[in-house]
């Protein structure tokens, strides 16, 4: 076990709080929080860890506070979850070279894994998510894994590495990249090539307009998600000013809601906020959404502690369905709407009603053809 000391530098909390005092109400007076000494996380049921490194993404001078930020606005928001334990261990040292902040990345991310606990990674440029998949990779964990961006970062003649990350991270060796999802890819900003080599992966991707327009369809998707890294390009620029990338995506409302799938998903374990440059925000306002994607992060988290298992039953409305000369069995969850379908192994998967109307209509649910193909 590493001494996550060496690795880490606590928070100014001062700084952070320019009126010098939170409100009994406020979060920063429910959570630990490294100030002067490294928290006990053994009970925390979230860990969140700063990451200032952007190199990666060409900025040399950029992101030194962005983590910061981000805390400055997260503290301030009001206290609902009494059941949720809430550790902030601080910043994670940027290394000499890109190499050495990617390795510190993973050992944090791998210790805090290891332990068992769900991570939140807080700045830093969107390639830091290969270092976050490394930390699987050092616990030989398969993971299904979740990219939520604008743009999908697999451009090998590019040299920025937070335009390229995903080709090691999809093909190196050896790959523990069980399944790969996309959501809110902006077509014209996607050479229609790339999709077809997705698509020949059997890699699932969801274009930003077919998302917006049924979002529960996502929930399923991130449910089965472990690594899950969200770049805030894929928000549009009137409702987070620092995503330069397009004026177009998801709305500030719509990233809460994908943010608070993850938190209901039992299957995340690592969540990591990408791209935030503070000098490109307008009045904090970006920051201030972020801060509210992981309110609903921790909001999503506390719901799910009231799932049942799937062997309990009694929880469970369960439906008998037969398509094409296929039987399968739906489950609904009583306590949280959600859906699950069972596969012709008995395995079940995580879907939507939808799924299960397709089913009942004697069509193929396209997410259970997707996943038969998979296997």
């Amino acid at each position: 076990m590493y001494d996550l000391h060496d690795f880490l530098t606590a928070i100014s909390i001062h700084e952070l709080n320019e009126d010098n005092g939170y409100t009994d109400g406020q979060l920063a007076k429910h959570m630990a929080i490294y100030v002067n000494e490294l928290p006990d996380i053994t009970d925390a049921d979230i860990v969140l860890v700063g990451i200032n490194e952007t190199r990666g993404s060409g900025i040399f001078d950029g992101g030194h506070h962005a983590a910061d930020c981000i805390r400055k606005q997260l503290y301030k928001l009001h206290y609902w979850h009494t059941d949720m334990v809430i550790a902030d261990i601080g910043n994670i040292k940027t290394g000499a070279t890109l190499q050495d902040s990617y390795a510190a990345v993973k050992t944090v991310l791998a210790e805090l894994l290891r332990l068992h606990k769900n991570v939140v990674i807080l700045g830093g440029s969107h390639d830091i998510t290969l270092p976050q998949y490394f930390a699987y990779k050092e616990l030989q964990q398969v993971v299904e894994a979740t990219c939520i961006d604008a743009t999908i970062n697999l451009k090998g003649e590019n040299p920025l590495r937070s335009e390229n990350f995903l080709l090691e991270m999809l093909t190196g060796e050896p790959n523990l990249v069980k399944h790969y999802n996309h959501i809110g890819f902006q077509s014209y900003f996607v050479h229609p090539r790339m999709l077809e080599t997705m698509d020949k992966l059997r890699f699932d991707c969801y274009r930003v307009g077919a998302a917006r327009e049924n979002l529960d369809e996502m929930e399923p998707v991130i449910r089965n998600t472990h690594l899950l890294s969200f770049d805030i390009s894929a928000i549009k620029n009137s409702d987070s000013p620092a995503s330069i990338e397009s004026p177009n995506g998801f709305t500030g409302e719509e990233a809460c809601v994908l943010a608070r799938f993850a938190g209901l998903s039992s299957k995340v374990t690592s969540f990591g906020i990408y791209g935030y440059l503070p000098q490109q925000d307008v009045k904090e306002l970006t920051a201030k959404q972020i801060s509210q994607m992981l309110w609903y992060y921790i909001d999503g988290k506390s719901k799910s502690k009231q799932e049942a298992s799937l062997e309990d039953r009694d929880y469970f409305n369960e439906y008998h369905t037969r398509f094409t000369e296929v039987e399968s069995v739906f489950l609904q969850s009583k306590k949280t709407g959600r859906w699950w379908m069972q596969l012709p192994n008995k395995k079940f998967i995580p879907c939507s009603y939808n799924d299960y109307a397709h089913a009942s209509q004697n069509e193929i649910p396209e997410r259970w053809l997707r996943a038969q193909e998979r296997d």
